[in-house]
């Protein structure tokens, strides 16, 4: 059966509704201050995971339309520092969509004023859950439909990490 686009904008596949990843990302931006600054001069890294950890959030939101709580953080990659008066820019993108579960891959970039270049300074992966107003898991009401390679490749790692995800709470972790 063909996609056709419905009034809503969702895309209605043999009854089930999909988007793609593109109609998840969330982008915010941020000016670093002293507030956000360590004893060290740098980028505090739990402020970082805080920003990481909402706007993991509102690309899951914006993906299903509903209510979501993290569930984990893996993969969180810190690259390089940021200092006071950088922007930072925080990218989310949904990456693979379960039942109840949504994955999102956040980048943090150092934007560089003059030239408006983006220097990658950190990777995260966030598993978040779909629930109800009682907290209950609930079924995400969207597929996720790959349209670029990358997004495929993207939606393939997802898989990867699915597995290791398994074996790590198979061993406690």
């Amino acid at each position: 059966m063909q996609a056709s686009r419905t009034q809503s904008g969702y895309r209605d596949m043999e009854k089930k509704l999909y988007k793609t990843p593109s109609e998840s990302i969330v982008e915010n931006v941020r000016e670093l201050r002293n507030e956000d600054i360590n004893g060290y001069g740098r980028l505090f890294g739990g402020r970082l995971m805080e920003w990481i950890d909402s706007t993991a959030g509102l690309a899951a939101v914006r993906h299903s339309n509903r209510m979501v709580v993290t569930a984990a953080v893996d993969n969180l990659q810190f690259k390089s520092g940021a200092r006071l008066g950088d922007i930072i820019v925080i990218r989310a993108k949904v990456t693979y969509v379960g039942h109840t579960s949504i994955e999102v891959r956040v980048d943090t970039y150092v934007e560089d004023v003059p030239t408006g270049l983006r220097h990658p300074i950190n990777r995260a992966y966030l598993t978040e859950v779909c629930v109800d107003k009682d907290g209950r898991a609930i079924e995400v009401p969207y597929r996720l439909k790959p349209e670029t390679i990358s997004e495929k490749a993207e939606y393939e790692g997802a898989l990867r990490r699915i597995e290791n995800r398994k074996a790590r709470r198979k061993e406690g972790f």
